[in-house]
């Protein structure tokens, strides 16, 4: 009886969450609203990465997309929504969902049970928070009708070089390295799946530190934005961005204040280097095509979003102290007596509570010389880097000390004779 109530459970889990996957592959709305768009596309898209590191049975992963087939063919031949390229990866994402899902309920070892759970609500969370971006950014615009990107502005042009419409123009005039980039950028879910599900494997319970920093940073970065709202160089200049370069010598005698400019406030610091700075930082350890996958979109993201115009060069130097803070407060397997830990986590989060009031009251400073923008700029990136690495240090050193605890424990004790 007990056997048959377990089986009906899980049949009952399975129809809900098939109709549930089902219910969002075809919905008028979530399709226009959601699985046509890039972003999000390439979020769902990531379940298949995170699928793909846990999977046991080989046609398991066939019947990924089969199920995305099924509902290409549902939604322009049944439905008729208009074909979106992008929505054969939602499609592809919500079939992995699925299926993983499904392959959960049902197996009966429970190592690989606990495995799939560990992959599969991530996920869930990773695009649930993906897709609820949108609304928490609207709640900013709406709490700060006017920006502070003229005082941005004016700390970039203290360095005497317009980076941003440098790269900008580098971006859009380079066809090749403008598409690499441009996916790079929208494709940021990628490197977290990809990290995430090689410390999975490689570490089981380890990864989950950095499961909890890649979610805690959307958040986290919302608060800053808050804090310190600004939208970016293309929102400021809009058509004149970047081949009409603003004049250096304008920008030190403009008068400061908030501006009022259309645009969502998620300048300040740059999540999207944030979180690609996490994924290259958690890849320490993982084979070399997760790390080259990591430092490639390090690399592309960085360019991107100055190319884009949707952050300023200081934006990407408050994202290492930012970046620093969150994984040092995730690193939960470290006791808060870990003289590393704290300091990082101090290090980071003061560092960046700094910057945002020098650069709201301290503008003319940084003009007395150019070596003033740049050296600090240089001392901020350097100090993170080298906090970063104690970090690491102690993590490795926590994550030794588990595995050798834990092959201690399974290893059969002697027999007495």
């Amino acid at each position: 009886m007990k056997i048959q109530s377990g089986a009906v459970c899980k049949l009952l889990l399975t129809i809900v969450l098939l109709t549930f996957a089902g219910t969002l592959g075809t919905s008028s709305d979530f399709y226009n609203q959601a699985l046509r768009g890039a972003f999000f596309a390439f979020a769902l898209a990531s379940v298949v990465i995170l699928h793909l590191h846990v999977f046991l049975a080989p046609m398991e992963i066939l019947w990924v997309p089969a199920g995305a087939l099924l509902l290409g063919v549902v939604d322009f031949r049944v439905l008729h929504y208009a074909p979106h390229l992008a929505a054969c990866f939602s499609f592809l994402g919500l079939s992995s969902f699925a299926v993983m899902g499904v392959r959960g309920i049902w197996t009966k070892d429970r190592k690989a049970a606990w495995t799939v759970v560990a992959a599969w609500v991530p996920a869930v969370l990773f695009v649930a928070s993906d897709y609820s971006a949108s609304t928490m950014l609207e709640w900013t615009g709406a709490a700060h009708p006017k920006t502070l990107d003229g005082y941005l502005l004016s700390f970039d042009y203290s360095l005497r070089i317009p980076l941003v419409f440098l790269a900008g123009q580098i971006y859009w005039l380079r066809p090749w390295l403008h598409n690499a980039s441009f996916l790079a950028y929208v494709g940021l879910a990628i490197p977290i799946a990809v990290v995430y599900g090689g410390r999975l494997v490689r570490y089981k319970n380890g990864a989950f530190p950095s499961m909890l920093a890649f979610l805690l940073a959307g958040p986290l970065g919302i608060v800053f934005y808050n804090l310190f709202p600004a939208c970016g160089p293309h929102a400021l200049f809009q058509q004149n961005f970047p081949f009409h370069v603003f004049p250096i010598d304008r920008v030190q005698h403009l008068l400061l204040e908030p501006v009022a400019i259309a645009g969502p406030r998620n300048a300040m610091p740059s999540l999207h280097l944030t979180w690609v700075l996490l994924a290259w930082w958690y890849s320490h350890g993982l084979s070399w095509l997760h790390r080259a996958v990591a430092l490639t979109f390090l690399a592309l993201t960085a360019l991107a979003t100055l190319g884009t115009g949707e952050h300023w060069f200081v934006d990407l130097v408050v994202a290492f102290p930012f970046a620093l803070f969150i994984q040092a407060l995730c690193a939960y397997n470290l006791p808060w007596r870990d003289g590393r830990r704290t300091t990082a986590l101090s290090f980071g989060l003061l560092c960046t509570l700094a910057w945002l009031v020098m650069l709201r009251y301290g503008a003319q400073f940084f003009w007395t010389s150019p070596v003033v923008p740049w050296s600090m700029a240089a001392a901020t990136i350097a100090a993170t880097v080298i906090r970063q690495s104690k970090l690491d240090e102690s993590n490795q050193v926590e994550s030794d000390r588990t595995t050798a605890s834990d092959a201690l424990l399974a290893t059969p004790s002697a027999s007495v004779d």
